[in-house]
């Protein structure tokens, strides 16, 4: 009974020093004056943005198979959809947003957006309407360039700044075309910054908001209260379709790159970033313990390409990279995020751990080369590669092929074959390795004269066999 005493007298106190402590601060909180210290409104920012944010609307023809016994169960349940059905052309429509970047007509989207697109309408906030042509897309940063012939006029803009520059819980506003209902403004905060774990796209570095972004919204600039655009609303994470309150935005670093590729003359089969040649992990708990570092953080490189410009750099095999140009590194995606904003030709300072000790490395920012030469080769003949086309892997063949890795080998680049996919490695035919074309080419001419083939590939880091008897 005294401790429950005891522990009312305490709450006694503490409720009272808490209605002192109210009273006190209402006595000194003070009604409005004025207009300005009522009015709290984005109106200022919105004006000076919204002109620059675009709606863009695309068509494309798709070729369908449609089927008498449609929407018959029965018939579908046997048959499928498609049986005794005839290809029909229909037109299918889409919609997105875009944010114009230079008054002469240049407009950054989503390369999802515009995607197969044959006709693409650029709508401005004042109603003005344009036809686009897609100028550069480059699907590894789902960031699309389109150029519009404005006939001289000038376009309004908004500019471009470093997303780092804002902080966790700094407010920002997304601004898009959600659902088609027109443009539509809404606000949050950064949620977090480098999501790297959510494989949209190459990069996988992301903004995260909870700035409400729906369908629609892709390609609309994400605004800092400043009235610059720091990233490009991509996705969102969602279970219905809608809003969670979880969406992600391209960084305006990686924006700022694809803008620069395609004023240089980048095309889509040119538009190739820097590589560093280098295979890594994360630094766990673990590792970081075993290396005797104070923080799990950076990339511990395990194998350096014989071509790497980090090699040449002075990079070895055990050390930790831990910063790209004074940028912190926290894994592989973040390493792959900082280097692909170097300019081409440009120097990078590669900050590393090495015993302990901490070492910053210069290094070119190249692309990746054709070391050894792709070699393409159609094959033909009576094997089951016949009619796939195949090259010897090198780094530009990896990069354009979206492959993570820098093995060396024979890979698959076109195919009319149900066997293999492009992308595939071929590792061995009839238990012998398989290095390059030649070698592919001399192993398939014996074991169709054997008849017999056990050709091993490998395809996300899988292997598998195609045995034939």
């Amino acid at each position: 009974m005294i401790k429950y005493l005891k522990l009312a007298a305490v709450l006694f106190v503490s409720l009272g020093i808490s209605v002192f402590a109210y009273q006190s601060m209402a006595q000194d909180t003070q009604t409005p004056s004025s207009r300005n210290q009522v009015t709290l409104s984005y109106a200022p920012l919105v004006k000076k943005v919204s002109p620059a944010v675009v709606n863009i609307y695309t068509k494309r023809v798709v070729t369908r198979r449609v089927s008498p016994f449609m929407g018959d169960p029965m018939f579908e349940q046997f048959f499928g959809r498609g049986f005794g059905g005839l290809n029909r052309e229909q037109v299918e429509s889409s919609l997105g947003s875009g944010l114009i970047v230079d008054a002469d007509g240049v407009i950054v989207t989503n390369a999802h957006v515009v995607k197969g697109a044959q006709e693409i309408s650029v709508v401005l906030n004042d109603g003005q309407e344009f036809d686009a042509k897609i100028s550069l897309s480059d699907e590894k940063s789902d960031l699309a360039i389109l150029r519009v012939d404005t006939k001289g006029k000038k376009l309004p803009t908004a500019p471009l700044k470093p997303s780092e520059t804002l902080e966790v819980g700094d407010i920002v506003l997304a601004i898009g075309n959600p659902f088609g209902v027109g443009q539509t403004v809404t606000s949050g905060i950064i949620s977090a910054q480098a999501r790297s774990s959510l494989n949209i796209n190459d990069f996988n570095f992301f903004l995260q908001t909870d700035a409400a972004i729906n369908p629609g919204n892709s390609g609309g600039p994400l605004v800092a209260m400043d009235g610059s655009v720091i990233g490009i609303n991509t996705a969102i994470y969602s279970r219905s379709g809608g809003s969670l309150g979880i969406g992600f935005a391209i960084p305006s670093e990686m924006v700022q790159s694809v803008i620069a590729a395609e004023k240089s003359g980048a095309t889509n089969a040119s538009a190739v970033r820097p590589w560093i040649g280098v295979t890594g992990q994360s630094v766990t708990r673990d590792i970081a313990e075993s290396l005797g570092l104070s923080k799990s953080t950076g990339v511990l490189v395990s194998d350096i390409h014989k071509s790497s410009p980090a090699q040449k750099a002075g990079l070895n095999v055990g050390d930790v990279i831990t910063a790209i140009n004074d940028r912190k590194i926290n894994d592989p995606a973040e390493m792959k995020f900082r280097l692909a904003t170097v300019p081409l030709g440009n120097m990078a300072d590669l900050t590393i751990l090495r015993r302990g000790k901490e070492k910053v490395l210069e290094m070119e920012a190249m692309q990746p080369p054709e070391d050894p030469p792709r070699r393409a080769t159609s094959l033909t003949g009576n094997h089951p590669l016949n009619k796939v086309t195949v090259g010897n892997l090198n780094p530009r063949l990896g990069v354009e092929l979206g492959l993570n890795t820098d093995r060396k080998g024979v890979v698959v680049i076109s195919n009319r074959n149900r066997l293999v996919e492009i992308g595939d490695i071929i590792i061995a035919v009839n238990g012998d390795e398989i290095e390059d074309v030649k070698d592919l080419q001399k192993e398939l001419n014996q074991a169709e004269s054997r008849g017999s083939f056990n050709i091993v590939i490998e395809r996300d880091g899988r292997q598998s066999r195609i045995v034939i008897r």
